[in-house]
């Protein structure tokens, strides 16, 4: 049986949930976010709270379940909070900036690399060295992410590249005489 299914997500202050049929709109000071469920779960708010069961208990719903209430807290969260995740660029050289809707990017090449930031993102550079991505959308904040890092990723010979913040590089030793 699910245990992560069982809790209910808990609605903040200042945050509505609305559930028709299967689909679950949440609204907050973050913006306003929308998912539609899948067949196998149905969810609706008691007391506060978001509630999602399953339809059946078949293997196939109880799958669905927990997974189902992840993606309403996620919901739920973003909409409340946000999402944040930090790179760092280590390496000679190699820095962001930006530039109205894009992130310049020199890392190495022989070339700026230009990456447009999508909608609901927010992109800061309080260094050069540092990137903050912050957004109510937990998928979109860690997929922007994924995609700068996949730009230049960290070697593990000098450590050059655009890492996560709370990433360790595993160091190899370098070539011997």
């Amino acid at each position: 049986m699910s245990r992560v299914g069982r809790a209910p997500v808990a609605i903040p202050e200042g945050v509505t949930v609305a559930i028709t049929g299967q689909n679950v709109i949440a609204t907050g000071k973050g913006g306003r976010l929308s998912m539609i469920l899948g067949e196998e779960v149905s969810a609706e708010v008691k007391d506060g709270k978001v509630v999602v069961t399953p339809r059946e208990m078949t293997k196939r719903g109880r799958m669905v379940w927990g997974l189902s209430r992840n993606l309403v807290k996620n919901l739920v969260t973003g909409v409340a909070e946000g999402f944040k995740v930090n790179l760092e660029i280590n390496g000679v050289g190699y820095r962001a900036a930006l530039q109205g809707k894009n992130l310049n990017l020199q890392l190495g090449f022989s070339h700026d690399v230009i990456f447009p930031i999508p909608e609901g993102i927010t992109i800061k550079c309080d260094k050069p060295t540092a990137i903050s991505i912050s957004g109510a959308d937990r998928h979109l904040v860690g997929q922007v992410a994924a995609n700068i890092r996949a730009l230049k990723k960290p070697e593990p010979y000098k450590g050059k590249g655009i890492k996560y913040e709370t990433e360790t590089v595993r160091r190899k030793e370098g070539k011997k005489k």
